[in-house]
C-alpha cells in the first residue's frame, strides 16, 4: 500500500497576499488550481520539484471567513542548504523576524506566513530548495499515534528526537524517496490537550487505487469519515487518533 505524502492543505484569508508571499519569498510556482463556486484551491511548490516531493495547497473560501490557528497542527518545514543564508535572505526580503537560527541552536529557524502559519527552515542535502521537508502535528498519546501511522499507513521511523519534556518522531512510507515529505509527530510529556482550529486543513497521501486503498484502511479500522462515494469517487478522508484529517488522493 503506497502512501507517500502528496500535499498539506492550509486555509488562507487573502489568496493574493498568500500567493505573493510564497511565490516571492520561497520561489514557489503554481502547480495546479481548482476553482469552485465557493472556494479556490491552489497547489504550489518549487520549480524543480521531485516527483515524490509534496506540494502546498492553499484553500481560500470566498465568503470572507477568518480562521482559528489552534495548536494541534505545528508547522510545515522547508529545505535549504544553509539556514543562516536562507534566513538572512528572508529578512532582507521583508519577512517578519520570528525565531532566528541563533535562538534555535543554529540548526533551524522559523518564520510565519501572512496568516500566521509557522514555516520552519531546516538544512537538508536532498530535494529542491524550499521544498517541503515535513509537516509537524501534535499528538496526545505517542504510542497510539505511532501505532496509527505504522499500522494504518504502513509508515516507518526515519528519525526521532527525545528531550526532557517532549519527543519528535519522523515517519515515511517504506521505500519513499529522500525527497518525500515526512510527517513529524510531536508528543509533549505534560499530558496537555490540543485544539484543532480550522486554519490548517489536512494532510494528503497518494494511492494508485483510491478504492483499494480505502478498503485497506477500513479493514485496519481507520475512521470512516468521508468515503470515496461521498466525494464523487475522486478522493476520500479519514482521521487519525487525534482528529487530524487525512485525505486519500489517487495518483498514477
Amino acid at each position: 500500500m503506497a502512501a507517500t505524502l502528496d500535499h498539506v492543505m492550509m486555509r488562507v484569508e487573502d489568496l493574493d497576499e498568500s500567493l505573493e508571499w510564497y511565490q516571492t519569498h520561497l520561489d514557489y510556482e503554481e502547480k495546479g488550481r481548482w476553482e469552485a463556486d465557493t472556494f479556490t484551491n491552489v497547489f504550489l511548490g518549487p520549480e524543480d520539484t521531485h516527483d515524490e516531493e509534496a506540494l502546498l495547497e492553499l484553500t481560500y473560501n470566498h465568503d470572507g471567513r477568518s480562521y482559528e490557528m489552534g495548536d494541534a497542527w505545528g508547522h510545515i518545514a522547508v529545505r535549504v542548504e544553509d539556514v543562516y543564508e536562507a534566513y538572512d535572505e528572508l529578512m532582507d526580503g521583508g519577512v517578519e523576524d520570528y525565531r532566528d537560527p541563533d535562538s534555535c541552536g543554529g540548526s533551524y529557524a522559523f518564520v510565519k506566513d501572512p496568516d500566521g502559519h509557522e514555516v520552519e527552515i531546516v538544512e537538508r542535502d536532498q530535494g529542491a530548495r524550499w521544498g517541503l521537508d515535513h509537516t509537524m502535528i501534535r499528538v496526545e498519546d505517542a504510542d497510539e499515534a505511532l501505532g496509527w501511522w505504522t499500522r494504518k499507513m504502513e509508515y516507518q521511523h526515519t528519525g526521532r528526537w527525545e528531550s526532557d519534556t517532549f519527543a519528535n518522531y519522523f515517519l515515511k512510507p517504506e521505500g519513499a524517496a529522500d525527497e518525500a515529505m515526512a510527517v513529524e509527530l510531536t508528543y509533549n510529556y505534560d499530558g496537555r490537550t490540543y485544539t484543532m482550529g480550522d486554519a490548517w486543513g489536512h494532510l494528503a497521501v497518494r494511492s494508485e487505487d483510491l478504492h483499494e486503498f480505502w478498503d485497506d484502511l477500513m479493514e485496519r479500522e481507520a475512521e470512516e469519515y468521508r468515503d470515496p462515494e461521498s466525494c464523487n469517487d475522486r478522493y476520500a478522508f479519514t482521521k487519525d487518533q487525534d482528529g487530524h484529517e487525512i485525505e486519500i488522493v489517487e495518483r498514477s
